[in-house]
């Protein structure tokens, strides 16, 4: 029984190799791990770490959240080298998403990874979604659905299972669930008609996993998706998903802060495995988890025929990857560039100013370098480069003078100083490109405005390439 129990069991930790007690707890049974920017130091050091805890269990589940562009882990110290699914479907070619798909699924197989949890099969639904954005392929739901089919297709080709989330969809929510619960504001039928489109995708395209969002749906009544039996039914009886379903991080605040009471009720509404990655465990807590959902089976809270389903459902998650030469380190370059679009004259001379105008990044991306600047400044040496948050438009204009000043936001539409800035700006006469690098809002006036759809390292660069373009 506490094998059963640990088999569902996705826990995070600290460090950049495998702890003793963590080897141990594989050893006897753990379900697996997820990696974070912290496990993270090259490839060659997780390829290290992957082969310790496969030397105790060659089939332990190794997930990861490697969606490209703004959420990534194994490049979460200097920006993803692929763009993120905004930029895939607005380039809008099948194959491309396909290819950056499968070269994101060879690089985690060589490494060891067995698990990718992404796509984002989630829409843009609201320009006040805080969490979502540009991980979105967009929101036409059958475009969506096109490239979230496309991206499975790919990384499941080489070996690696892919994960479609945050089911029944994110994108309508104005609240981000790592903080809070969101409540849909949509009805069954609205759901059925756009949001649930990309995962019957998914479905069709051989998904082996599909991580449930901390979301409340009020038609089905006043419990999460992660803890309601309605909404996994659903994803069983009427989307035909035979896999995985993992619960989105159970530390999140929108399912309260007890991670074994969180553990039983999706496990009793028919989730299989639990994501703890969130927050860094140790023994001693999963122990407690384990002992837990023994303890609830025991009662009868929980019956043992349900965990077994569970555990078989989350083990068949670790099936080694084989290292598949598919991996291309220029692919992500080449769709970023199919991705950024640009409106007026952008000509900025020898050397403009940037203001990289900072916000806070949202949970899901972390602190991952973000700013035009460094990669302006690689082709235009001459470039000032102006990294801060909430400034003075009449301060900035008095350090440009005649210069043209580049504007970089994300996701300007949510911060009211960023609009303010490149109005004020703009109303001061001031030569101003605007680059926004979140989902593409309202136009604020400027000159010339650039859209990369997101601010991976190779969107940046992208975007530098088009300025220096227009500006030579």
């Amino acid at each position: 029984m506490d094998q059963l129990a640990a088999a569902v069991l996705l826990p995070g930790f600290h460090g950049t190799t495998a702890p003793d007690w963590l080897l141990r707890r594989v050893a006897d049974g753990l379900g697996g791990v997820v990696l974070f920017g912290r496990n993270v130091v090259s490839d060659e050091q997780v390829t290290a770490l992957c082969g310790e805890l496969r030397s105790v269990r060659p089939d332990v589940v190794i997930g990861i959240d490697e969606e490209g562009g703004d959420v990534t882990r194994l490049d979460a110290g200097r920006g993803s080298e692929v763009p993120g699914n905004h930029a895939l479907g607005a380039a809008d070619d099948l194959d491309l998403t396909r290819s950056v798909a499968a070269s994101i699924g060879a690089r985690l197989a060589k490494c060891g990874i067995s698990l990718n949890l992404a796509p984002s099969a989630d829409l843009v639904l609201t320009l006040d979604d805080p969490i979502i954005g540009v991980r979105a392929f967009g929101s036409d739901p059958v475009l969506a659905a096109r490239h979230v089919a496309a991206w499975v297709e790919g990384l499941q080709a080489v070996g690696v299972a892919a994960c479609a989330k945050h089911f029944p969809g994110h994108g309508a929510s104005t609240e981000d669930s790592h903080e809070q619960l969101p409540v849909l504001p949509r009805t069954e039928e609205q759901l059925r008609a756009v949001e649930l489109i990309p995962f019957q995708a998914a479905v069709n395209a051989g998904v082996r996993s599909i991580m449930t969002g901390h979301l409340v749906v009020p038609e089905w009544g006043s419990a999460p998706v992660t803890l309601n039996k309605h909404a996994i039914d659903l994803l069983r009886n009427d989307l035909g998903f035979t896999g995985a379903v993992i619960t989105d991080g159970l530390d999140m605040k929108a399912v309260g802060g007890d991670l074994a009471q969180g553990a039983i009720r999706a496990l009793k509404a028919g989730v299989d495995a639990m994501c703890l990655g969130g927050m860094a465990l140790d023994d001693t807590d999963l122990q407690w988890l384990i002992d837990s959902i023994v303890a609830a089976v025991k009662s009868g809270e929980l019956s043992e025929e349900r965990l077994t389903q569970a555990a078989a459902r989350s083990l068949a998650l670790g099936l080694p990857p084989s290292s598949v030469d598919a991996h291309d380190a220029e692919i992500g370059l080449t769709a970023a560039r199919r991705a950024v679009s640009a409106r007026g004259r952008v000509s900025v001379g020898t050397n403009p100013v940037v203001v990289d105008l900072v916000v806070d990044p949202s949970i899901a991306v972390g602190d991952v370098p973000w700013g035009l600047g460094p990669y302006l400044r690689d082709v235009l040496p001459d470039t000032e480069v102006i990294a801060a948050r909430d400034l003075d438009a009449a301060e900035v204009a008095k350090t440009a003078g005649d210069r043209t000043i580049v504007v970089v936001t994300r996701d300007a539409h949510r911060h009211t100083s960023a609009r303010q800035l490149v109005t004020n700006l703009t109303n001061l006469g001031q030569d101003v490109v605007h680059v926004e690098t979140g989902v593409p809002g309202p136009d604020l006036g400027s000159v010339a405005r650039i859209d990369t759809h997101g601010g991976s390292r190779v969107s940046l660069r992208a975007a530098a390439e088009l300025i220096l373009k227009g500006t030579t």
